[in-house]
């Protein structure tokens, strides 16, 4: 039995650029950065390494990416770890791993957070009748 299973948690570096391919699919593309903390336990410095991660959408995953992700989100991403072989400018075969998602949780954006809750704040109370009846009853 394989299993090839990849599960990220991590903030959006830019906005995801969609891409066309010679046989008219549309490919989505992101970068993530996956932020890890740790204290060494010898020095008890705190240490942090930032790790990037590219993720590739196809099909309605990607046209929902394209439409809701903004730069800076933090996104829940699972899927799978595919190395693709390509020829580089000038000739030199590379190597890229990438991760192609199958399903995106969109964990929430400061900005929008903070403009929802200040909305709320500054709303003016909604009335309610206490009896619960309409005006034109007798």
């Amino acid at each position: 039995m394989d299993l090839n299973e990849v599960t990220l948690i991590g903030n959006v570096v830019r906005s995801p650029k969609s891409k066309e391919l010679r046989a008219g699919e549309k490919m989505i593309c992101l970068r993530l950065a996956i932020n890890c903390a740790w204290q060494d336990p010898k020095t008890k410095v705190r240490r942090q390494v930032v790790d990037f991660h590219d993720v590739v959408a196809w099909g309605e995953l990607g046209d929902i990416i394209v439409a809701y992700v903004p730069k800076g989100a933090k996104v829940y991403v699972e899927g799978r770890l595919r190395v693709r072989r390509y020829v580089g400018r000038g000739g030199p075969r590379r190597l890229k791993s990438e991760i192609v998602a199958d399903n995106m949780i969109l964990l929430g954006h400061r900005a929008v957070r903070s403009e929802s809750v200040t909305k709320a704040v500054n709303a003016e109370p909604v009335r309610e009748d206490v009896d619960g009846g309409s005006e034109g009853e007798a």
